[in-house]
């Protein structure tokens, strides 16, 4: 063999290595993408069921809690924003995952002004649709916590091989972004809202 053909072969095995190289940590990449965004998903389903949920609630509490009507109108409110917040949502965009959040917290802090309220009204407490819809809204609430957690184990997952050297070259090369957190935004979302009729 002369020197010429194994020098080509030798930069032909080497470029062949670094193109499998590449793929793989494309691929990673493409697959870790793929699990945050179902883990969004997962997320998206269970607040999806929280606001079809949250009106049957305040319908429930509304003939009881004749007074409140501002209270029961802030929740309807908050409610509303979330949603719109979540059908906008990017989750490679700061900005549109911090409104979620947002809404969000102002959610919870709505729900958590109504349920307060609603210890003042023991027939309320009592009521058997209250109970049951309570039920349901205490069950979507868990799932939720469980939904944020695996999003934000596998955006971390994520982010970190989008970060670490040399996946970062792959990953700027084909724009793969950072993605953002599902975090608490405000403080009074740190606590659990508490459903008990």
């Amino acid at each position: 063999m002369t020197p010429i053909i194994v020098i080509l072969s030798v930069l032909a095995g080497l470029i062949v290595i670094v193109a499998l190289w590449v793929m793989g940590v494309y691929n990673g990449l493409v697959k870790l993408r793929n699990r945050y965004r179902n883990a969004f998903a997962q997320i998206d389903v269970q607040l999806k069921r929280r606001y079809d949920l949250i009106p049957n609630l305040v319908e429930t509490a509304k003939g009881f809690m004749k007074h409140e009507r501002e209270t029961l109108e802030g929740v309807i409110q908050a409610r509303n924003m979330a949603s719109s917040a979540r059908e906008g949502v990017n989750t490679e965009d700061a900005s549109s995952m911090g409104a979620l959040m947002a809404a969000e917290g102002g959610l919870g802090s709505a729900l958590g002004r109504l349920f307060a309220l609603s210890e003042a009204y023991p027939d309320l407490k009592s009521n058997a649709n209250m109970m049951q819809v309570s039920e349901e809204l205490t069950s979507t609430e868990n799932k939720i916590a469980f939904s944020r957690q695996a999003y934000n184990d596998a955006v971390t997952q994520y982010n970190t091989q989008t970060e670490v050297f040399p996946a970062t070259i792959i990953a700027g090369m084909f724009n793969f972004g950072t993605a953002t957190l599902f975090e608490v935004t405000e403080e009074g979302e740190r606590e659990a809202v508490k459903v008990e009729f």
